[in-house]
């Protein structure tokens, strides 16, 4: 298991360019792809690409919303207490693992998000508490439970295809959660990683050797933002600095909010789309950080999470155009119904969307692009839509193990570089395929 994870991590380190380069060079492939195989000349494929590169807009920003929402909350007081009380339930390395590991799953299934942000603080607190625990370990483990994401609260796919108005509407309707998230093999898939990724990670504990301590600097900025609100508060009180700091307007416009998130599903039923989704996580976060001030100074810090969405996001819309627009997702939809059948179209569906996840590290910017591909193949051979969206939506998950781009946000918060924990990630990678294949193929 050694050499294995040291293997990977050489690899990864020498040859994993930027995320940023996947939709470029994916934009090639299919523009190149486009030309070989479909017929389109190369003023067509330009003409493709132009059209859609702009169809994604209102999805990029909900998926920058989701991030970002997911963000500030797992920095109000109360959720940063909860982490800090939390972290004494660990006493020993094993247990660090084991209890970081847990939290960071649990949390990615709420909301993607917000388990990148709660399991790095969580990491940090509990390494301090724990100080002989590997630090590297301990973040790649909270990053491990980010595989659960696609399975969860905040996946995009399935509260896509459950949204009206979406893309693939007048192809398949709107599928509703309790076929996809709430699914018996969606489940299956949930409940067996959330138990077995803890014991995975604890024998990876057991196969290494001890390494450096954690950097004690990364907790010296736990009180900074007291601190800096203390200062704020000291300068001289103006009607803005009182409507700033009033708990009134947060609590008016927080209860608000609620009120119409019980509206909403009186009136809707268990309608769990990705809309009501982001304003569940909105307004709770404004309630719990109590005054507008404390809000958007979270707001500052959570935007900066969100840049790779809304620049890479046109581009996903850009490579649709160009697949939908030549052709090239009717003959990709041949292909897979040539080599599959009912019962192996959901594993087949799985591994090419974890080999599209190399080139398109989103998860909403992924079914963008396979969503038009897989759906009609999924229709001509019989196999459930739904089982079909998830397929691709785990796909996505699995090979974010070894993709760098959503781990980013976290090793901002553990102060690591990608290389400190890929080489981890690519264990739990070979692990997990076999849950969710079993999951996809007999459930």
């Amino acid at each position: 298991m050694k050499a294995l994870t040291n293997f990977f991590d050489r690899i990864v380190q020498r040859y994993l360019p930027d995320a940023f380069l996947f939709a470029i060079i994916l934009t090639f492939i299919v523009f190149l792809m486009g030309v070989l195989f479909t017929g389109s000349g190369p003023i067509g494929m330009i003409g493709n690409w132009g059209d859609g590169f702009w169809d994604l807009l209102d999805f990029a920003m909900q998926m920058s919303l989701i991030v970002a929402t997911g963000y500030i909350l797992a920095n109000t007081p109360v959720l940063q207490k909860g982490l800090t009380k939390l972290s004494t339930m660990a006493n020993t390395p094993a247990q660090a693992i084991i209890l970081v590991t847990f939290v960071a799953s649990i949390a990615s299934w709420f909301n993607y998000g917000f388990g990148l942000v709660a399991g790095g603080l969580l990491a940090i607190y509990v390494a301090r508490r724990v100080p002989s625990v590997d630090f590297r370990l301990l973040v790649a483990s909270a990053y491990s439970g980010f595989l659960l994401w696609h399975g969860g609260l905040s996946a995009s796919a399935p509260l896509l295809v459950a949204t009206e108005g979406h893309f693939l509407e007048d192809t398949v309707g709107t599928i509703p959660v309790l076929d996809t998230l709430f699914s018996s093999f969606n489940l299956f898939i949930v409940i067996v990683l959330l138990l077995t990724l803890p014991l995975v990670n604890w024998l990876l504990m057991r196969s290494r050797d001890p390494l450096s301590q954690p950097n004690p600097t990364l907790w010296q900025n736990s009180n900074n933002e007291q601190q800096e609100e203390e200062k704020e508060q000291a300068k001289e009180v103006t009607p803005a600095t009182r409507l700033e700091n009033s708990q009134i307007i947060s609590l008016l416009i927080g209860l608000m909010g609620f009120s119409y998130i019980v509206y909403h599903f009186v009136q809707n039923g268990f309608d769990l789309n990705l809309n009501i989704v982001i304003f569940i996580f909105l307004f709770l976060g404004i309630l719990l950080h109590r005054t507008p001030k404390r809000y958007l100074n979270s707001v500052t810090e959570a935007v900066k999470n969100i840049g790779g969405i809304v620049i890479q996001f046109p581009f996903y819309a850009g490579i649709m155009g160009m697949m939908v627009g030549s052709g090239l997702s009717e003959q990709m939809s041949a292909f897979f119904i040539d080599i599959s059948n009912e019962f192996t179209f959901p594993l087949f569906t799985f591994i090419s969307s974890g080999i599209v996840n190399f080139f398109v590290p989103s998860g909403g910017g992924q079914w963008a692009v396979q969503g038009p591909i897989m759906v009609p193949a999924s229709l001509e051979i019989g196999v459930s839509t739904a089982k079909t969206t998830m397929a691709v939506a785990w796909g996505d998950a699995w090979t974010n193990m070894i993709q760098p781009f959503w781990a980013l946000p976290l090793l901002a918060i553990a102060g690591l570089k990608v290389r400190d924990i890929m080489g981890f990630c690519a264990i739990i990678l070979i692990y997990s395929f076999f849950p969710i294949a079993i999951g996809l193929l007999f459930l």
